[in-house]
């Protein structure tokens, strides 16, 4: 299972768009850094806990050093409100009450060590300064590259780094912090040692000229917080673009180093030796989607080379250094459980100018841990022909992992129907599985084969492992379980379900670190002598979720509930097993687990939970992130579409409203569409009315501290049932979905329904401006942030639309705002990346609509903000998303004008225009505010919780 997936599992739980298949495999977690997520590799309960939690990529969350005031003056940002008459606006601040919200300081990212004896505390910085994303990268291959500190670009980072002991009796000792590396330090990839003693990250410092330093490897001696650099020589830095670094053992680090022998990038030629040729003589047929960044011609091949290419190093405590293998673009380290072998994986020429790198040709070999070369895994060609159907995949090896149960045990999975889902073939996929170095020319062993799509094993012994398989075209789902070392045993399935009917989830099952520093599935014994897993389960209900966890029968299918949430008041989950320092079956009466707990005005804490007694003992006490809005009111509020699906939403009022004495609001509805195959499962509610309501950077909620009611994530089902393409009734079920919320809100008088605004991202984004052209009568004006939203110019596929334009050329063009500019009179405000590299949202598709709109007189608005990309990142530019949604809001939806802009302006440093008159796959919600919430981040032994 690719980060990639585990990464739109969490989004699509976030924001209840289609339901996570249940029981999902959680692979084995690596003992490398938090950073740039190869494959995330966390527990299953840490993941059905904290889906909703993103950690930044490189190990933090944003950054800003300046304090609120002293960024502004820094940035040139304005307060002044109406002048837009200048070229030179510049960028702006919204209101104090808004501002005050953004800028609170950010909790820390918590990390417990492998025994779970002591946690750290990262420190992190609010958002990043504009400078930050304005310093020079290059866009190779689907990577953007900051080639000063050879990593990847708009990395966040840690300030700092805490440590305290976890004390016998649950509650945090007093923190010792890290000290010895540079001030100002950014510090990346923090990794405990896998017997938790010492620390391993990276380091960098800016430069004079505000450009990137290089990223060094230091260690961390736990008990006295003593740092330094692991390598005695200055010269040695950490290649960073895919892999950096990882335990070998308690001492030892394989490290991806810039080669020493390297010179400078190269150059570019000030004349072209030839022009750019791409053949298709051969007549295959390859679809792709509109992937970003890619390369454009022989010179970026180069220039990719020269940043991504590594060389291993075996770095000691000692001082020794020895450098193992050749240099090559290495994009993955992984030591066997024993710590005997190492599996790598690179890629290499022939390269691509129409996909990513992660389809390049693709080697795994493997090796010893000293570096010798004991044999060739697999060799995969170029895959630019991966059809577009979705649930198709690359042909030949892949899903390459270790068996986290044995010693240095390979298993992988094969397709066998070509990766084309559109082939109807029985098995689908076989999974197999080989030891490291086969004895007497053994052949690999078929572990189990799939009529779906193999989507993931959860290994526990010889005994026991889960392998599930799923189809996305049906959302059918199945667990079976193996006992992978046993023949006489038969495979049998588990759960049998639809991943849609959240419902019937049973839960995933928990896991424990093993004396290897792997993972696997937790066996528990009670009295009775027989063995039990844990599920741990996010158990939705028509009240919203109520998670759990079972003491589950594998055999017999029986199952004892023995922890709960509260339901009346609070929304806890189970996050992680504490209880899991040996190996063996855990006793029950022994058990201890991390629990989270949190209501609607009282945000995230950490508890632990102790058999028998279950006795609670709470680890945090972080402050409330926005106390001025501590004390808002939230509801989790169900109606019907005329169809009649029963739809959910979360209604927010500000605080202190009293609507008897106040009357209606104006109100802003924020949502996102998602597909279902069934009404019954659009129907079912997900989501707790006591969760905690993060606010992100961008959020909509922030403009409860406005006045404005805000009902935030409608469903917006669109069903295809049976055969039923869901899209081909896009418009008719996005207006119904919309009419039923705003008919809702209006029939309960906390909304006036003259004063209903609609926005949403990426899209959410297509999905506002396609209800401003079909629902005029529903809404006062509009907020697009990041969409897309003429589909004729991503022919080959968007969202989870798996046909190509001439194959539904009428569905394309019916569902494309664009084609119906001309009917859009209430006021749209368009905000988008300048650098957007999402497939699908190219920046051009604001530009172009903008137009089609100007063209039609539309009173409409396109910011275009410099060097951001599909999500906003930077203080200055998040500052004026809101500016701008904030003026939006009180001029076309409080007061309800939609005169003509007499101040329409080209601004050149804003690129801000305005006029004046009367997806693809990954178009996620990440990036929509909630996302970034003001709450700690959460990850164990270098698991990442996002």
């Amino acid at each position: 299972m690719s980060s990639l997936t585990i990464l739109l599992q969490r989004a699509c739980l976030r924001f209840a768009l289609l339901p996570v298949p249940p029981l999902r495999a959680p692979l084995r977690p690596p003992r490398r850094p938090l950073g740039l997520p190869r494959r995330s590799a966390m527990s299953s309960s840490a993941a059905s806990r904290l889906s909703h939690i993103v950690a930044a990529a490189g190990g933090a969350a944003g950054e800003s050093s300046e304090p609120p005031a002293a960024a502004a003056a820094a940035s040139g940002l304005a307060q002044e409100d109406d002048d837009l008459s200048s070229a030179m606006m510049g960028y702006r601040l919204p209101p104090k009450e808004i501002q005050d919200i953004v800028d609170a300081p950010p909790l820390p990212v918590l990390s417990f060590s492998p025994s779970k004896d002591k946690i750290l505390f990262l420190k992190r910085r609010a958002l990043p300064p504009l400078s930050d994303l304005a310093k020079p990268e290059e866009k190779l291959a689907g990577v953007r590259i900051d080639g000063y500190s050879n990593t990847r670009s708009r990395m966040s980072f840690y300030t700092g780094i805490g440590i305290h002991k976890l004390m016998d009796d649950g509650t945090l000792g007093p923190e010792k912090v890290v000290h010895g590396y540079p001030e100002g330090a950014r510090i990346n990839f923090v990794t405990w040692s896998q017997d938790g003693r010492h620390l391993s990250f990276s380091v960098r410092v800016d430069e004079e000229d505000n450009t990137s330093g290089k990223l060094r490897l230091w260690i961390a001696d736990v008990e006295s917080g003593e740092a330094r650099p692991l390598f005695k020589s200055p010269e040695i830095y950490l290649n960073a673009i895919f892999d950096s670094f990882v335990w070998v053992n308690n001492s030892t680090l394989l490290v991806c180093t810039i080669p020493l022998s390297r010179g400078a990038p190269p150059q570019k030629p000030s004349v072209p030796s030839g022009p750019k040729i791409q053949s298709n003589e051969t007549s295959n047929v390859v679809q792709v989607r509109t992937f970003q960044d890619l390369l454009k011609d022989e010179y970026d091949a180069d220039l990719f080379d020269y940043y991504a290419t590594s060389q291993l190093v075996l770095a000691s405590f000692d001082g020794t250094v020895k450098p193992i293998g050749p240099p090559a673009v290495y994009t993955s380290i992984d030591p066997s459980p024993d710590d005997k072998y190492l599996m790598i994986s690179s890629i290499h020429r022939p390269y691509s100018y129409i996909v990513p790198c992660g389809r390049f040709p693709k080697k795994v070999e493997l090796w010893t841990v000293d570096g010798e070369f004991i044999r060739e895994l697999c060799d995969l060609p170029l895959a630019e022909d991966i059809p577009i159907a979705t649930s198709s995949v690359r042909k030949g090896k892949r899903s390459i992992y270790w068996r986290p149960d044995k010693p240095a045990m390979l298993y992988w999975v094969e397709t066998q129907d070509g990766g084309d889902a559109k082939v109807e073939v029985s098995p689908r996929d076989i999974v197999y599985m080989e030891n490291a170095e086969p004895i007497n020319g053994e052949q690999p062993e078929i572990l189990h084969k799939l009529d779906l799509r193999y989507a993931g094993t959860s290994w526990c012994d010889e005994s026991l492992a889960l392998v599930y398989e799923s189809w996305y075209k049906t959302r059918k789902t199945r667990t079976w379980v193996i006992s992978p070392d046993k023949k006489d045993v038969s495979p049998r399935i588990l759960f049998d379900r639809s991943s849609e009917d959240v419902y019937s989830d049973p839960g995933s099952p928990m896991l424990r670190r093993t004396a290897m520093g792997t993972y696997v599935i937790a066996k528990v014994k009670k009295q009775d002598e027989n063995t039990y897993i844990l599920l741990n389960g996010m158990g939705a209900t028509p009240e919203g979720n109520v998670p759990f966890l079972d003491l589950f029968d594998i055999n017999t299918g029986s199952k004892e509930r023995i922890w709960q949430s509260d339901k009346e008041k609070y929304y806890e989950t189970v996050v992680a097993l504490m209880s899991d320092k040996t190996d063996g079956e855990l006793p029950l009466e022994k058990l201890k687990i991390l629990t989270s707990k949190e209501s609607k005005t009282e945000n995230t804490q950490y508890y632990l939970q102790i058999w028998p007694e279950k006795k609670q003992v709470q680890i945090t006490d972080f402050p409330h992130p926005y106390p001025q809005l501590a004390s808002l009111y939230k509801e989790m509020i169900r109606y019907q579409r005329k169809d009649g699906v029963q739809l959910t939403a979360t209604l927010y009022l500000p605080p202190g409203y009293d609507p008897s004495q106040d009357g209606p609001l104006p109100c802003l509805v924020w949502s996102y569409p998602g597909e279902f195959k069934s009404k019954d499962a659009a129907g079912q509610v997900r989501g707790s009315p006591n969760e905690f309501p993060g606010i992100g950077a961008t959020s909509p909620l922030l403009w409860l501290a406005r006045g404005f009611a805000i009902l935030s994530g409608p469903t917006i089902p669109i069903i295809g049932e049976g055969d039923e393409e869901a899209n081909d009734r896009y418009v008719e079920q996005l207006v119904t979905s919309a009419e039923a919320a705003v008919e809702e809100v209006v029939r309960r008088g906390v909304a006036h329904p003259d004063k209903i605004a609609v926005g949403g991202h990426s899209y959410g984004a297509f999905m506002t401006a396609n209800l401003l052209a079909h629902a005029p009568h529903l809404f006062c004006c509009g907020i697009a942030r990041s969409g897309a939203y003429n589909r004729t110019l991503t022919p080959f596929g968007f969202q989870n639309e798996d046909r190509t334009l001439w194959e539904a050329t009428n569905t394309y063009v019916e569902m494309s705002p664009f084609m119906s500019a001309n009917k859009i009179k209430k006021p749209i405000l368009l905000i988008h990346g300048e650098q957007d590299n999402n497939s699908g949202t190219l920046t051009m598709q604001s530009d172009r609509f903008f137009n089609a709109l100007k063209g039609h007189g539309a009173l409409s608005r396109l910011v275009i903000l410099p060097f951001e990309s599909h999500g906003y990142s930077a203080r200055e530019s998040i500052m004026h998303v809101l500016w701008e949604t904030d003026r939006w809001l009180q001029k076309y939806c409080l007061s309800g004008s939609s005169k003509t802009d007499s101040d329409s302006v080209a601004d050149t440093e804003n690129k801000t225009v305005s006029a004046s008159g009367g997806g693809a796959p990954c178009e996620g919600p990440e990036a929509e505010g909630f996302s970034s919430m003001q709450r700690s981040l959460l990850w164990e032994d270098g698991l990442t919780t996002y």
